[in-house]
């Protein structure tokens, strides 16, 4: 059972959401997970999904797992697009993975606003401009 897990707190691994440039000109929003560890991230799973409301009604997306099998440390990967429509969602991406044997347990949420201009900076690991959540 979870409740018999030890889980470590979750350090140096961060949730970027970049837009950059597709091949038509067109920006696009992209998920991240960015390793800031010098040891490899293993079996790296992320599960995503969005909730919250929508003209008073309750409003959901599809929940999608993605599964790295080796983050090396210093590095990233990219998880998913991410489209404009869902940014008024509480955008939750659950990230869990193994270093040395230990397991790594964490929520990222984006809540509503995140994606506001005012919040978008440089992510200088990705060379792009975005939101980051560590």
């Amino acid at each position: 059972m979870k409740k018999d897990i030890s889980f470590k707190p979750v350090e140096n691994v961060i949730l970027a959401v970049a837009r950059e440039q597709n091949e038509g000109g067109q920006l696009e929003w992209r998920s991240y997970i960015i390793n800031k560890n010098s040891e490899p991230l293993e079996t790296v799973l992320i599960i995503t999904k969005g909730y919250g409301e929508k003209d008073g009604q309750p409003q959901k997306t599809s929940t999608l797992r993605h599964m790295i099998d080796r983050l090396e440390g210093g590095s990233y990967a990219m998880i998913e697009p991410v489209d404009e429509a869902v940014f008024h969602l509480s955008n939750e991406f659950w990230v869990s993975y193994y270093v040395n044997g230990q397991i790594y347990d964490k929520k990222f949420i984006f809540v509503p606003g995140s994606f506001d201009e005012e919040n978008v900076g440089p992510i200088p690991e990705l060379d792009l401009e975005g939101i980051t959540h560590s």
